[in-house]
């Protein structure tokens, strides 16, 4: 988990192979919305030829080709896999493309939960040509427990909360980071999962770290950048979801946040690949504020709403109806930008203006 600083810029190759789309290859489309200058051009055999931007409203310019071969006429230097399987299992038709990869000289970045590290032949083979195998979601050895020690930082950190998975926390927090530092708070967004990573540079994928760890490992990335005056923390799940709770839980412990950022995509009722109904946004403000009662103050501040496919218009009946439902300030990142977030942020702002 090189930070970006010392890497060079990638050329990379998104392989999403039959599943390109917004949220079944969510990783290729965050790469290709913030990292669109070092993406050469998606692999994928099912939509080569279609406008990228067509498909993921996002990319324009950048090619779909059809094979490996066609998009070495790019130059590229990494395979990157671009989606997030449920379970993070690699699918098998997709190992002769890595290894005509390796072939060719290539990185391969890996986010899935399968390290390609520890398969055999792909480890010998990328030996063989001297090719780097980047598995993201591979945690740091030397973690521990938390020990609550961020709670009385006196930095203010924010963490990106919502009702599902695949929901829209790891844009909010990049959008609200960037928008903070344009506005001169001294902010950094800190990744917890294996694209946020990918775009920042450096972070630790939670959702592989052994249960007793996540808090330690999420205390980690915060007492690294306790200097920062505003940390914008990437959520991942949900605590209320049956899957990822535990990690989500491990997250908010970790973190000590003072505010959170209630994110959702309006339409979504169900969570996703689970028949579980969603929880109403007073439901979701109150489970996360009074689990974290006991061990820091916490409060939610403000909605992030995705409203990816709606009209502007949509989008802002949408905000306006989720405001007067929750009282709460509420805008779509991308759609309208984060000034409401940072105006509900302002009063938590440390007073020095800066932390030690």
């Amino acid at each position: 988990m090189q930070p970006t600083s010392n890497m060079q810029p990638r050329r990379m190759v998104i392989l999403t192979e039959g599943q390109l789309g917004t949220f079944s290859s969510k990783t290729a489309a965050s790469l290709v919305r913030y990292k669109s200058d070092e993406t050469v051009a998606v692999l994928d055999s099912v939509y080569a030829g279609r406008k990228l931007e067509d498909v993921l409203e996002v990319g324009t310019g950048i090619p779909i080709v059809a094979t490996l071969q066609e998009a070495m006429d790019f130059e590229p230097t990494s395979l990157v896999i671009g989606i997030a399987t449920p379970g993070g299992v690699l699918p098998d038709a997709w190992r002769e493309t890595i290894h005509e990869a390796i072939e060719h000289g290539l990185e391969v970045v890996n986010g899935l939960h399968t390290f390609l590290n520890e398969d055999e032949a792909f480890a010998r083979h990328a030996r063989q040509k001297g090719v780097r195998l980047w598995d993201v979601r591979q945690p740091p050895g030397d973690l521990d427990v938390g020990r609550h020690r961020v709670h009385g930082l006196p930095n203010l950190r924010v963490l990106t909360v919502g009702a599902d998975s695949s929901i829209g926390k790891k844009i909010a927090a990049i959008e609200i980071d960037r928008a903070a530092r344009e506005a001169g708070w001294d902010a950094e967004f800190v990744a917890t999962g294996q694209t946020g990573i990918m775009i920042a540079g450096s972070g630790i994928a939670v959702d592989t770290v052994a249960a007793d760890y996540i808090s330690g490992a999420v205390e980690r990335l915060v007492l690294e950048r306790k200097h920062r005056e505003l940390l914008v923390i990437e959520g991942q799940g949900t605590i209320l979801h049956p899957s990822y709770s535990g990690v989500s839980l491990g997250l908010l412990h970790g973190a000590a946040p003072q505010a959170l950022v209630l994110c959702h995509q309006p339409g979504r009722d169900v969570m996703r690949n689970l028949p579980v109904t969603v929880p109403s946004y007073a439901e979701m403000i109150t489970a996360h504020e009074t689990i974290a009662r006991p061990l820091f103050p916490c409060r939610v501040v403000a909605v992030s709403l995705n409203c990816i496919g709606m009209s502007l218009d949509d989008a802002r009946r949408e905000v306006d109806r989720v405001e007067g439902e929750t009282g709460l300030p509420a805008t779509d990142c991308v759609k309208f930008g984060c000034g409401p977030i940072l105006e509900a942020l302002a009063p938590l702002r440390p007073a020095t203006g800066n932390t030690p």
